[in-house]
């Protein structure tokens, strides 16, 4: 390796960067699947997280996806990378016993990754996952 080459940046090391975020650890996220630009976190859903009808706060979802959508593009370009923005779309309500956002980069270039997000629920009984959003974002390196 030299000087100019990174250190690999693996689940192990992309857990920890999740781990080194205050948010994400009050929350319980965790780095499930992470590389060759994909990124997958996933969220125990508690009451707390819920809004006044019992379904998962869209705070939460949007908290998931931009995290996510970093996190993949970040196995793409670098652990450096920050979120330029991006859009959500609610599919229907989230209710279950894990929130699941999947990430995958579109299109990634020298500085910048265009990255899609799936947001689904799984009842925790081995149902079938259920879309309840959808993201798409840019990050860039910093």
């Amino acid at each position: 390796m030299t000087a100019s080459t990174p250190p690999a940046f693996d689940l192990g090391m992309a857990q920890k960067a999740l781990e080194s975020q205050p948010f994400s650890r009050l929350l319980g996220t965790r780095v499930t699947e992470f590389g060759h630009g994909v990124a997958t976190l996933e969220l125990d859903i508690r009451p707390e997280l819920q809004q006044q009808n019992g379904f998962v706060h869209g705070g939460v979802l949007s908290y998931a996806a931009d995290n996510a959508l970093t996190f993949a593009a970040g196995s793409a370009l670098g652990p450096s990378v920050l979120t330029s923005g991006f859009s959500i779309q609610y599919v229907r309500p989230a209710q279950g016993a894990v929130l699941v956002a999947r990430a995958e980069v579109v299109n990634a270039g020298r500085r910048q990754a265009v990255v899609r997000v799936d947001l689904t629920t799984a009842d925790g009984e081995g149902g079938e996952p259920t879309l309840c959003a959808v993201a798409q974002g840019t990050v860039l390196t910093v």
